[in-house]
């Protein structure tokens, strides 16, 4: 295990009970759950972080890396306050999905995978998030979904981020 150590106590405690979900030999398995924890926690993966769920999880920094930079669900760059992943597959594209991301790149000054100069927003393009009757569908910080966006939402989101 490494000496510097980034998580709180309940993520590695979290860690661990994904670990014991493999057989002791597999430790690595947890990789995918481990680099989640530490996420939700600090808000994104840094190489610092991956250096310390490497270590823990007795795994080659760079094994960790193919994994983080693998999946989308990642955020290997520090987002802002409010991270926003708008799907832009066919069935939300077909409901107004490109309208509506249009216009958050607009208000926000940014496009996908930029952070808004004050730091508040981050844009990023999403794969299918399975809820296709509710597109188009936005993701807000990795944990809130939100269904049927459409442009005339999108002031509202911005009010609501204003107040959180």
């Amino acid at each position: 295990m490494s000496g510097i150590k980034l998580l709180s106590k309940e993520a590695y405690q979290g860690i661990d009970k994904e670990i014991a979900k493999y057989p002791a030999d597999r430790k690595s398995s947890a990789v995918m759950a481990a680099l989640a924890i530490a996420q939700n926690e600090l808000g994104w993966v840094s190489e610092s972080v991956v250096e310390d769920v490497a270590a823990y999880l007795e795994m080659r920094a760079i094994a960790v890396w193919e994994v983080a930079t693998f999946y989308g669900m990642y955020n290997l760059d520090k987002p802002g306050r409010f991270k926003l992943a708008i799907c832009t597959n066919l069935p939300c594209a077909l409901q107004g999905a490109n309208k509506t991301a249009d216009q958050l790149k607009a208000l926000f000054g940014i496009n996908f995978n930029e952070t808004a100069s004050d730091g508040s927003v981050t844009l990023k393009e999403a794969e299918c998030m399975g809820a296709c009757g509710d597109a188009p569908v936005v993701i807000i910080n990795d944990r809130e979904m939100r269904g049927k966006v459409s442009v005339e939402d999108v002031a509202g989101l911005v009010e609501e981020f204003k107040t959180r």
